[in-house]
């Protein structure tokens, strides 16, 4: 897609791109929010189980344990 610098644009050119932008937003499909919510939520507890945020990583399966320490006497 081109980059188009608007500064240099006529006052028309910029009337014409935003009707153009104003047509595509206008065949969008829209959804209620309350509907939305309840699907992405469906969906997070959904994965809850699988989910290392959640659940945590094993300590035998985790790659950033620490590995030992430096002890000073």
């Amino acid at each position: 897609m081109p980059v188009i610098d608007v500064d240099n644009l006529t006052d028309l050119d910029k009337a014409k791109m935003e009707v153009d932008q104003l047509k595509k937003e206008v065949k969008l499909e829209r959804e209620k929010v309350s509907k939305c919510c309840e699907e992405v939520m469906e969906y997070i507890q959904g994965g809850m189980d699988d989910d290392p945020l959640v659940k945590g990583i094993p300590e035998e399966k985790n790659p950033f344990k620490e590995k030992g320490g430096c002890v000073i006497c």
